[in-house]
């Protein structure tokens, strides 16, 4: 909300909380009108947020924007979707309870997307371990793999989710994400054998057929066209623009190896998928008595083939019904019409538990098993309202789950905000909202509801059909405000009926269902003998989605509606369980058209979403609320007895502030913890004055940095003339004995010296001549030059290798070289070495530290433990070294590698680094071989892996592995 004061006259309001008219719809569909055409997709009620789909890129979900996001206040920021995401996850460290984020709005409103960036963002955020990557992994890419088998092209979304899930993510006590757990609802398992015109089937279809390698299609039987699948022709739209079904096929394909799906279970998934694309391409005849027979073996050898069932088993499943008369089994056989139905129920059943299946897998994949402590954040990314010309049962379940979640949503929103009021004291003022409860037991009530007097005319013996459904609710239910039929409507209204319609008054608006295949849909039923042909497949998957332990109760399943209702009773315990979240989307046009907002659109989803309640409830009177410390630590300056410390209780504090601005007494309310403003504009006011006296403020620190800058400046001078004097007193006594006097001074002549002799070197070490006259404090030296040679030759190799380019290279000067330094572990080692020096080598994968000594003989280096070769290094495939720029002691060794079996470089840290490096260049005869580097350094773990060296400064030094998987080196700042 801070962010919304300080940016509250540029682009609308970021909270509409703030909004002087809070209750006037046309307020709300403004502000948020003004935003969208800015780009500012997000906006705020409270903690609510609200988000509308661009249909566009925008260059707001970076790795950037995450890291802003990370570990802030809630309202300190622009309104974002990762900020709501780091909210709950901080929420759920700080407090040790589970947590959901609801994510709701019309399909197309952007639901799967919004879950998607949650996913992305605790997969960047959280704690990062080779094993909670692997959780991370899996956790992002169950979304593709479960948008391919669940998500469908329909006439509103080339993506919508045909299915509702419900994800839990489980987190240990340091916040890493450890598990997770999927649940479905409803699958729109009709689909499968019917589409509407202008939509497909599920996405998995198309993308094996126009994706899948050349081999496995032969393997499956499948034609590369579409078009010769009547499962994926009837909505007439197989290819869509926005859709690449190709790219999709490579993506679920890797998603299913990261989750860990074995190869069989991958080749025995698509062969179900395959086997469901034949099984609708089966067609029968009536013979001479009008029993169905199948014109064509071909497609059975398919589906026999795949399925791992005989040709006369299934071809007898799929023509005759058993029955049971008595003792006696009898084979009944199908009219073609039955035996279409018994196909594509066939089918259905098959694709809708292969998909639990799928589901279950994944949840395996997922599973946590660690269970000593866990929070949950749960993410819910349910269907959206559906209204479309024709509504069927599909429809009528989706808005029916909506109501109860709207209900859910009213509930804990008004539960959650009085709870508020009564712990801070304050009196709670009743807020008017649609109270949806008469629709949802219009729905499902006990008895006289409408799932109870579907399932009745379901399991009604006789001739019962979709019409004596629709005259049974007409009989029960004909009187209710929010119910009608073309039989019940007044003249207007039956204009707009069919006579098989009916029209449910709905929180969201009215929907007209049409009750064409209610019962149908609602009992699914497959034939007893359906499921026996299944169980004698030797098809993995199709054995454990029809196990022979399943019973074969005569008594009829429960419908498909009230299996539906009792998951939502037990969706609804489980949210009830957690703290809630929203995230409401919306759809600001139906063309999906990027920069387009419909009114009338927008404004029917504002008002079915329940924002304007949710608003309501959140003002309850009051448009600003804050903690005491948060209000005094922002608004303090504005007060000359809080400003700029305040010494007493921060409730004390605030009193005495709002004093001072002038507060009336029906301008806010004290609660125990927080102050409460009623207005708006009371709070504009505070945050204007605020923003003058910030502006003050920044003078007066400009002028006190000012200040202290000058009084820097003149102590950089006092101790310039120090230093100067300091000098002058040195060069007066540099003949006489060594003394605080001359100290410094001594020291520059000597580093002088040798500067000046690094550019005149003698021709031979021998020769006493030709070498710089010496000052008489180098006099003692030189005497012993002789000795010292090569010493010098040395520190000049080192010299023209790293002066001016590595920080710590000045501490090497005045530190002598040794010509090996072989430890006594591996003096037994009898190598014709050159050189030996101990150094630290980080492994490849992982960067654990070893101890090592690096050996260079004439032709090759060696990497030594304990007088065992580890490595050997060819001179001939020796590539270069690289190293930072900075003052560590980390070395790159890159060498050639061929196949796969040799060792790529090595990573190493010495403490005799310009020694080792000038040596080497020595025995190697190579001047241009150091790499010196700023950053990062990419080395080769193997060929085609690649690594990398981070090098940064800090205030201490450090070696440790970072989150991104590069070896991290921190070095203590120097000068060069």
């Amino acid at each position: 909300m801070e962010a919304s004061l300080t940016a509250r006259d540029r682009v609308g309001i970021q909270d509409f909380v703030l909004l002087d008219a809070y209750t006037s719809e046309s307020a709300v569909l403004d502000n948020l009108r003004k935003r969208f055409h800015e780009n500012l997709i997000y906006t705020y009620i409270g903690t609510l947020l609200v988000s509308v789909n661009p249909y566009k890129d925008l260059d707001i979900f970076s790795s950037k924007q995450m890291d802003t996001y990370m570990g802030v206040n809630f309202f300190e920021l622009p309104p974002h979707i990762y900020a709501l995401a780091d909210n709950v996850f901080r929420t759920m460290q700080s407090e040790f309870n589970n947590h959901f984020i609801l994510i709701s709005g019309e399909s197309g409103a952007g639901k799967t997307e919004a879950s998607k960036k949650i996913l992305q963002f605790y997969a960047v955020s959280c704690p990062s371990t080779r094993l909670l990557n692997n959780i991370r992994d899996r956790l992002l890419l169950s979304n593709p793999v479960l948008e391919a088998f669940g998500n469908a092209k329909t006439l509103k979304n080339d993506n919508s989710s045909r299915f509702g899930k419900y994800m839990d993510i489980q987190f240990d006590h340091q916040g890493g994400a450890v598990g997770g757990h999927i649940l479905s609802y409803l699958l729109e398992k009709s689909r499968v054998v019917h589409q509407n015109h202008g939509e497909r089937n599920f996405h998995i279809f198309y993308q094996l057929v126009e994706g899948g390698e050349e081999e496995l299609l032969r393997w499956l039987g499948l034609e590369r066209n579409c078009k010769n699948y009547r499962y994926l022709v009837q909505g007439d739209c197989a290819k869509v623009s926005s859709i690449n079904d190709k790219s999709e096929w490579r993506t679920v394909k890797k998603a299913l190896s990261v989750i860990e799906f074995s190869k069989s279970d991958i080749e025995h998934l698509f062969g179900i998928i395959a086997s469901v694309l034949h099984l609708g391409n089966i067609e029968f005849e009536a013979d001479a008595q009008g029993y169905a027979f199948l014109n064509s073996n071909q497609e059975m050898h398919w589906v026999s083939k795949l399925l791992g069932i005989p040709n006369q088993v299934l071809q007898q499943g799929l023509t005759h019904r058993k029955i049971e008369a008595k003792a006696e089994e009898v084979f009944s056989p199908f009219s073609v019409e039955h035996a279409v139905y018994a196909r594509d129920a066939l089918a259905k059943a098959i694709y809708g538990r292969t998909f639990t299946w799928l589901v279950n897998k994944i949840n395996e994949s997922l599973a946590n098993q660690d269970t000593s402590r866990n929070t949950v954040i749960g993410l819910l990314d349910i269907y959206g309202f559906e209204v479309f010309n024709v509504n069927s049962f599909e429809q009528f379940c989706i808005n029916y789950c909506n109501e109860k979640l709207q209900q859910l949503f009213i509930q804990l929103t008004l539960k959650s905000e009085q709870e508020e009021y009564e712990m801070e004291g304050i009196e709670w003022e009743p807020v008017p909202y649609f109270n949806n409860k008469i629709i949802c037991d219009l729905v499902e009530e006990k008895f006289r509801g409408i799932i109870s007097l579907l399932d009745e005319e379901c399991l009604r013996p006789g001739e019962a059909t979709d019409l004596t459904f629709l005259e049974k609710i007409e009989e029960k239910i004909g009187g209710h405000p929010h119910f009608v039929t073309h039989k019940l409507a007044d003249q207007k209204t039956r204009k707009t009926l069919e006579r098989g319609d009916f029209r449910l008054l709905h929180y969201a608006g009215e929907v007209t269902y049409c009750v064409v295949g209610f019962l149908d849909k609602n009992n699914d039923l497959l034939y007893r003998n359906g499921k026996e042909v299944m169980r004698q497949s030797k098809n993995a998957i199709i054995k454990h989605c029809f196990p022979s332990s399943e019973p074969d109760s005569k008594k009829r399943p429960e419908t498909v509606i009230t299996q539906f209702k009792s998951s939502l009773v037990g969706l609804t315990d489980i949210l009830m369980s957690k703290e809630p979240w929203y995230v409401r989307c919306i759809k600001p046009n139906e063309s999906k058209q990027p920069g387009n907002f419909d009114d009338v659109l927008v404004r029917h989803q504002v008002k079915y979403l329940g924002l304007m309640e949710h608003l309501r409830v959140r003002r309850a009177g009051f448009a600003y609320r804050r903690k005491y410390e948060i209000f005094l630590q922002r608004y303090k300056p504005l007060c000359p007895d809080t400003w700029p410390n305040w010494r007493g209780t921060a409730a004390e504090g605030v009193q005495r502030l709002i004093k001072h601005l002038g507060y009336k007494s029906d301008e806010y309310k004290m609660g125990r913890t927080k102050i409460f403003i009623r207005h708006p504009r009371t709070l504009f006011t505070t945050e204007d004055a605020f923003q003058v006296c910030k502006h003050k403020l920044a003078t007066r620190i400009e002028t006190c940095w000012r200040g202290l800058m000058a009084r820097k400046e003149r102590e950089k001078r006092a101790w310039a003339v120090k230093v100067i004097k300091k000098f002058i007193k040195g060069f007066m006594t540099r003949y006489q004995p060594a003394c605080i006097d001359n100290s410094e001074y001594l020291a520059y002549v000597r580093q002088n010296y040798l500067t000046r002799l690094s550019d005149n070197l003698p021709k031979t070490v021998l020769d006493k001549d030709s070498w710089l006259t010496p000052p008489p404090i180098m006099q003692e030296v030189c005497d012993s030059h002789v000795q010292q040679a090569a010493q010098f030759c040395k520190h000049v190799q080192t010299s023209s290798l790293f002066r001016g380019k590595k920080e710590n290279y000045p501490s090497s000067v005045g530190r002598p070289f040794a010509d090996t330094r072989i430890c006594k572990t591996n003096a037994a080692l009898i190598l014709p070495s050159q050189y030996s020096v101990p150094v630290v080598k980080y492994d490849r994968n992982g960067f654990r530290p070893r101890p090592r000594q690096l050996i260079f003989t004439h032709k090759a280096a060696y990497l030594v433990k304990e007088a065992k070769i580890r490595q050997r290094i060819d001179y001939s495939f020796f590539k270069g070294v690289s190293v930072s720029n900075l003052s560590d002691n980390f070395f790159i060794l890159h060498v050639r590698c061929e196949d796969l079996k040799q060792k790529g470089d090595l990573v190493l840290q010495c403490d005799f680094l310009f020694e080792a490096l000038t040596k080497l260049s020595v025995i190697t005869n190579k001047q241009n071989y150091i790499n010196v580097v700023q950053g990062s350094v990419r080395f080769d773990i193997q060929p085609g892996r690649e690594g990398f060296v981070d090098f940064k400064s800090g205030q201490e030094s450090a070696v440790y592995r970072a989150k991104n998987g590069h070896l991290m080196v921190v070095c203590r700042s120097h000068t060069i």
